[in-house]
């Protein structure tokens, strides 16, 4: 007797054969290599009652038999880690689509599916999948509401870039000269700067700043994208913070070649004499030399998608994404938040 779990479709039919034949049950399983428990299985799962002229009886379908058996098989594999457990469910849920506690949807504050887990591990959930599992489910369909079309993005492989060493501006510093106390991310008060630019024809920009080790996010409107506006930013918050609580929070900043940079010597005047804090300067077409800013950038678009007329966003509206991104749980913080580190 040959070892074999399941029938096949070519064997049901032999099968369905060999009883309108009129063979024994035990021929059929010496004939087929099956064991007679098995053919009695089979006889059971594949039965129908079939109505003759003067009384019905009892017959075996392939056909039925193959369809119960493929339908059957949709029922294996291991149990889904999430189980029933519904209410984990629903804040995955509710955070990968920016439900609201008040049953709106605000998609500007989406969370990734890692951002969510984690979330619900603060939140006190007791059972836990990860990342990996997670986007499995949402591409499985696993979810009632949640599908891949409600993410914002999906892990990307890390691209390998090509260090450019010529600087743009010789007599500016480049961030080749930065010291390890800012590179290294083991100090506060070292800072990335860039603009967000709104629609076109339009002056009104952002201004954004992101700390190196805290990963707190700085936004503030420009009137436009002159030097003189942004000096106006650090020239207002040097008087608001005052000379030393300034001096602390803000020791260097490592930005691009961009025009509304390159006043070096204005920039980074104090208001009360004096140097305020060192400006380094990337390579040019290297983006990823100040990366944490740029990914806080990307973010940033989902509230102020490119092409925005900044005439038209409040200074309220700046305000609640500012909050909402500092709030928001990072990997690097060990699911901490920039207010909370």
């Amino acid at each position: 007797m040959r070892k074999q779990h399941y029938m096949t479709e070519a064997e049901r039919f032999k099968l369905e054969a060999y009883m309108e034949a009129g063979k024994s049950v035990a021929w059929i399983a010496r004939e087929l290599g099956f064991c007679r428990q098995t053919i009695y299985n089979e006889l059971k799962r594949g039965a129908y009652v079939h109505t003759c002229e003067w009384w019905d009886e009892v017959r075996y379908s392939a056909d039925k038999g193959q369809q119960i058996h493929d339908y059957n098989q949709t029922g294996k594999g291991r149990a889904l880690k999430i189980g029933k457990d519904f209410a984990y469910a629903r804040f995955l849920e509710e955070k990968c689509m920016g439900i609201q506690a008040d049953g709106s949807i605000d998609k500007c504050k989406r969370y990734s599916p890692a951002a969510a887990v984690a979330a619900a591990r603060a939140d006190g959930f007791r059972l836990s999948i990860c990342t990996t599992t997670f986007y499995s489910y949402i591409h499985k369909g696993v979810f009632l509401r949640l599908s891949v079309k409600d993410l914002w993005e999906e892990p990307k492989k890390k691209r390998s870039y090509e260090k450019v060493q010529r600087n743009a501006h010789p007599q500016l510093p480049g961030i080749q000269e930065r010291g390890e106390e800012a590179g290294a991310r083991k100090e506060p008060g070292h800072w990335e700067m860039d603009l967000i630019i709104g629609k076109a024809r339009t002056k009104p920009c952002l201004l954004t700043l992101y700390e190196r080790m805290r990963r707190e996010y700085l936004t503030f409107k420009l009137p436009d994208k002159r030097a003189a506006s942004v000096r106006a930013v650090f020239d207002q918050m040097e008087r608001s913070m005052g000379k030393q609580a300034f001096r602390e929070k803000f020791k260097s900043i490592t930005t691009d070649n961009g025009s509304e940079f390159l006043e070096y010597d204005l920039l980074v005047k104090s208001v009360y004499g004096g140097e305020r804090f060192q400006v380094w300067y990337c390579h040019p077409y290297s983006a990823w030399e100040k990366g944490g800013v740029e990914c806080y950038n990307r973010m940033a678009r989902r509230w102020f998608p490119k092409g925005t007329d900044f005439t038209k966003v409040t200074e309220k509206r700046i305000a609640e994404f500012q909050e909402w991104i500092n709030g928001y749980p990072r990997k690097v913080l060990d699911w901490k938040t920039p207010m909370a580190a």
